[in-house]
């Protein structure tokens, strides 16, 4: 008999969440695993953002954790695109405290790589809360490919995403494409990052390397069985 997991996505903005592991959260909750969501910055209104704009996200958010069927949502509220502006223990000792009260068995992570500094730090900070004699509920860490952050990262062989983890998300992946698209503003044409064409692109592209019409790709970068 399957063991359920306690699943946590840590997504620096809301959308990453969508973006870097929709479908594969959706299969995870077909499965009866309980997932999380876990939103590192929020837009305000004393950071400059318009009244508007953050009821706009907020309520983007409500609808979005509806749709997934989130257990808990968490949010960090640090400043979005500032986050090189907070001393790093500061996060760490938010995200522990949030690793700690979960206790998740599977954490999605950005990729280290991604040209966004926001999720590089948050990569730093939130993977420093995997060590195993801390936190030894994790039994699995991924990161995650975000279109529009991932594929700009620095073409090295050290910075490059290169995944290892395919997940089929076929049946999944058109509730993806709609949860996706409460993020109105986020959305662009093609060749904009985040079109719909591309996003249909890039998991038919990932299916092909796994043999299925669509899939979500990952690096793993530990696992205890």
């Amino acid at each position: 008999m399957k063991q359920f997991s306690k699943t946590l996505v840590v997504a620096v903005h809301p959308d990453d969440e969508t973006l870097g592991c929709g479908g594969t959260l959706l299969r995870h909750k077909s499965e009866g695993d309980d997932i999380y969501w876990l939103i590192v910055t929020s837009a305000t209104e004393d950071k400059g953002f318009a009244r508007e704009f953050v009821s706009r996200r907020s309520d983007e958010i409500r609808q979005v954790a509806n749709a997934f069927g989130f257990a808990e949502v968490f949010q960090l509220g640090f400043p979005t695109m500032q986050l090189d502006t907070i001393p790093k223990s500061k996060l760490i000792e938010k995200i522990s405290n949030v690793f700690k009260d979960i206790q998740p068995q599977i954490i999605y992570l950005p990729f280290k790589g991604d040209v966004h500094s926001d999720h590089r730090i948050t990569f730093e900070a939130a993977y420093s809360c995997t060590k195993s004699f801390r936190y030894p509920f994790i039994k699995a860490v991924y990161m995650m490919e975000t279109i529009s952050e991932t594929e700009f990262a620095v073409s090295t062989r050290e910075e490059s995403f290169v995944p290892n983890v395919f997940v089929d998300v076929s049946d999944f992946f058109e509730q993806k494409l709609a949860i996706m698209r409460t993020y109105a503003g986020e959305l662009g044409q093609h060749p904009f990052p985040r079109s719909e064409e591309n996003l249909r692109a890039l998991a038919t592209f990932r299916g092909a390397t796994a043999g299925c019409c669509y899939a979500e790709s990952f690096m793993l970068i530990r696992e205890i069985k």
